[in-house]
């Protein structure tokens, strides 16, 4: 076999993509837990509304803005609550599943460090919900906000009581948010655009819409981005192996005298 028709060697710094249906189990399983582990704290109605009751008093003693200025700016118009409540509604999980399926097929190394990232936060957030349940500012009548979802639509949850699909008393953390920074910073890391940090228009936009809608507080927005930070500070994304250098290093090639018995003698010389 010739040197053309040699297949050409596989580079060892190229990082494996792992089995897709593996992956597809796993994330499943995440999904299923994470929906499970809410379901574990349903039914702390009490506790949830004075955690609730704690949580607005300590924002006014950190002195943070109030939720109502947010939901005062998209009770401008009807358009833009109902826009930002169908943000809410329908961004979440496919923003999320487009951006790990994207690594996952072009960024292999960077889809497992950003699903253990996710997994991490997520498996951190479900343990706060347990031991903190939490009922979000639009079911707090000292916060005076309004559930837009419910007057101007569309609504993903129903009344607390009936609600058997989801956990409304797991406001803190934000996994809203958690996941909509992490999903900026993965695609910050993983690209090389110079229009890569507009993708932190995603958390921004999340932040205005979680906390306008009433479904969140600023503490829980804080609360998730300091476990994002602890996630990225254990979970680092590993560097790829350098490539070995090939070449020599340049020298100039070393300058012999020869020796009187070695110069060629000029025929004719001295004639």
């Amino acid at each position: 076999m010739n040197a053309r028709s040699e297949p050409a060697p596989a580079r060892p710094d190229a990082p494996a993509r792992p089995p897709l249906v593996r992956e597809l189990l796993l994330v499943a399983g995440l999904f299923l837990v994470y929906k499970f582990g809410r379901q574990l704290a349903t039914g702390h109605t009490a506790e949830a509304f004075r955690n609730a009751h704690h949580v607005w008093d300590w924002e006014r003693v950190l002195r943070l803005p109030d939720e109502g200025a947010v939901q005062s700016l998209l009770l401008h118009g009807d358009t833009l609550v109902h826009v930002a409540n169908t943000y809410y509604a329908v961004v979440h999980f496919p923003a999320t599943l487009a951006f790990l399926v994207w690594l996952y097929l072009r960024r292999p190394a960077h889809y497992v460090w950003a699903r253990r990232v996710l997994a991490a936060v997520t498996g951190a957030a479900l343990v706060l919900h347990l031991l903190f349940p939490l009922a979000p500012p639009r079911m707090l009548g000292a916060a005076g906000l309004i559930d837009t979802a419910h007057v101007f639509g569309p609504s993903v949850y129903g009344p607390p009581r009936t609600d058997s699909l989801s956990n409304q008393f797991a406001a803190m953390p934000s996994l809203h948010f958690g996941w909509a920074l992490m999903l900026a910073i993965g695609l910050i890391v993983a690209t090389r655009t110079r229009w890569r940090l507009l993708w932190l228009l995603h958390p921004l936009v999340t932040l205005l819409v979680i906390v306008g809608t009433a479904n969140h507080y600023w503490l829980d927005v804080v609360v998730a981005t300091a476990l994002l930070g602890l996630a990225l500070a254990v979970l680092r994304l590993p560097r790829s192996p350098r490539r070995p250098r090939c070449a020599l290093p340049h020298r100039r090639p070393e300058v012999r005298r020869r020796s009187p018995a070695e110069r060629p003698e000029l025929v004719g010389a001295g004639r």
